[in-house]
C-alpha cells in the first residue's frame, strides 16, 4: 500500500464521482427539455411529458428569472433552462472543491500551496 495516500481519499474520490455522475443525469434531462422545447415538441407525446415532468423541479427555481420565453410558431428559446444547466454545474464543482478540502495534505505540500496562494492574491 502506498503510505503517501491518506485513507481518505478514495471516500473523497468516489463522492466526487457521485457528483459527477448526479450532474451529468441533471444536464442531460435538462438539455433534452431545452431542445424539446426549442424544437416545438408535442406536449402530448408520452416522452415529452415524461421529460418536461422530470425536469420541472429542476428548472422551476429558474424560470421566472426571464420575463418572457421567445416564442416563434410553437418553438420556444427557453433561457431559463440554461440558467439551470449552468447554475448545476457551478453548485456541482462547489462541492467538489468542499470534498478535496477534506483531503489530508503533508505540511510540506501545504506550505506550498500556501506560498502559491499569497503569490496570486494581489
Amino acid at each position: 500500500m502506498d503510505s503517501s495516500v491518506a485513507p481518505s481519499t478514495k471516500p473523497i474520490y468516489r463522492g466526487t464521482q457521485i457528483v459527477w455522475y448526479i450532474l451529468g443525469i441533471i444536464e442531460v434531462l435538462l438539455a433534452f427539455r431545452f431542445v424539446l422545447k426549442l424544437l416545438g415538441a408535442s406536449t402530448g407525446a408520452g416522452f415529452t411529458q415524461f421529460i418536461y415532468g422530470i425536469t420541472y423541479p429542476f428548472a422551476q427555481p429558474f424560470l421566472a428569472v426571464f420575463k418572457r420565453t421567445q416564442v416563434v410558431e410553437g418553438s420556444s428559446l427557453e433561457w431559463s433552462t440554461l440558467l439551470a444547466m449552468l447554475v448545476y454545474w457551478v453548485l456541482a464543482i462547489a462541492i467538489i472543491k468542499l470534498f478535496l478540502m477534506g483531503k489530508s495534505v503533508s505540511t510540506p505540500e501545504a506550505a506550498v500551496k500556501l506560498d502559491e496562494q499569497e503569490q496570486t492574491t494581489p
